[in-house]
């Protein structure tokens, strides 16, 4: 039987230490690494989507970082199909290199993990800007109930308004929103890596106040005053909103980086509720498990 091509994916919440131990990682099994940071596509939204920079790169090549402008919908399919013609072209070249490739995906965006990992058959439904205007200007609340009577069983994440819209949007245009699975022909590894509640939270605190001190306010400034439209998908990176308020004057500085320290916990808290429920994902809490993990990978 033909062996399918290895993919190791780090996931975890955020702030929880995926950017260093995927580098270190990368290097030690000549490993590229490809984001599965939703916001991170993004061109000019830096510090606010901590965007690994080029020295925490440590040289190990990047892939979907700066690939769309901040005005672009680069949505879950084209996401999903980018992706899957990265996994093909480095077998591709594993097929002529002596030394293998192994690729990483990292990230902390469960849905567009899960749509690699599990083979989403994603629906074909481009965006609808005149749809989406009049759907912005609904309540979350509206949204849920006219998302509930078009399909009652839906799992999309209904803390979600972007979400939600889309999956009326998609709704809208097919009458469906299956998300049939074809499993990919890739063999993939999936290591958590977890942090304590206590840990996390200092963590993230910590995180919030590098971010201020590299300048986030200025940055979000910036991109106000080049007249970006900060209801796009692009600025839905926690933060920007906040800033964005203090900025206009509606709150004070210290009230904005407290929501977002607040908001960046219960985000991670959403995103470790969708990780757990997927039992196939190895958590770690130290480089030498994942390491361990890795090399059993590879020999099977």
């Amino acid at each position: 039987m033909k062996l399918k091509p290895k993919v190791v994916v780090i996931l975890g919440p955020t702030s929880s230490g995926k950017t260093e131990m995927s580098v270190k990682l990368a290097k030690q099994f000549n490993g590229v690494i490809i984001s599965a940071d939703s916001r991170q596509f993004y061109k000019e939204l830096n510090i606010a989507t901590a965007k690994t920079t080029k020295d925490q790169q440590g040289g190990i090549p990047h892939y979907m970082i700066d690939i769309a402008n901040p005005t672009q919908d680069f949505n879950l399919s084209l996401y999903q199909t980018t992706v899957y013609n990265l996994l093909n072209t480095i077998n591709r070249w594993n097929w002529i290199r002596p030394k293998k490739t192994l690729p990483f995906i990292v990230g902390g965006t469960g849905l567009y993990i899960q749509a690699i990992v599990d083979g989403y058959r994603l629906p074909q439904v481009a965006p609808n800007p005149q749809l989406r205007s009049k759907l912005e200007a609904m309540s979350l609340a509206d949204l849920v109930a006219k998302l509930n009577q078009l399909d009652p069983k839906s799992t999309v994440d209904l803390k979600n308004k972007r979400r939600v819209i889309r999956a009326i949007e998609i709704l809208t245009g097919t009458g469906k929103l299956e998300r049939k699975a074809k499993p990919p022909n890739f063999d993939f590894l999936l290591i958590g890596v977890n942090r304590d509640t206590a840990d996390l939270h200092r963590r993230i605190h910590q995180k919030i106040q590098e971010m201020y001190k590299q300048g986030v306010v200025k940055e979000t400034k910036g991109l106000l005053e080049k007249g970006y439209d900060f209801s796009q998908p692009a600025f839905s990176a926690l933060g920007y909103h906040h800033l964005r308020d203090y900025i206009k004057g509606r709150i004070t500085l210290k009230q904005a980086l407290e929501k977002m320290e607040t908001d960046t916990k219960k985000f991670a808290k959403r995103q470790m509720t969708w990780f757990k429920r997927d039992k196939r994902v190895h958590w770690v809490s130290r480089l030498n498990e994942a390491e361990e993990l890795i090399k059993n990978f590879l020999k099977s």
